[in-house]
């Protein structure tokens, strides 16, 4: 099972092959910044990948948009778009 790691001083996250990052993350008791509730929107729960981005699924259409329309930087991804499909260490800056 792919876990999710952090930056910060935290308990990793044990996650099903597949899981959406997003949701991964709420479950886990993590607060993820959305104003659109994960419908793909509004870009605020982009979530910095310090290592393992090779273990996200790869961007998808809407994904590609709002990096490209909100100028978010290489590194960081959209989390309510990607599936963590191995071990991953993320961060943000309001954790």
């Amino acid at each position: 099972m792919p876990l999710i790691s952090f930056k910060k001083n935290r308990t990793p996250l044990s996650v099903e092959p597949g899981a959406n990052l997003m949701k991964a993350l709420l479950d886990g008791g993590l607060p993820v910044a959305s104003s659109c509730g994960g419908d793909g929107v509004c870009a605020k729960c982009k979530i910095q990948i310090l290592e393992g981005e090779q273990n996200l699924s790869p961007a998808n259409e809407t994904e590609k948009f709002l990096k490209e329309s909100k100028g978010i930087p290489a590194g960081q991804r959209i989390s309510c778009q990607c599936e963590v499909l191995g071990d991953i260490t993320v961060d943000t800056t309001y954790w």
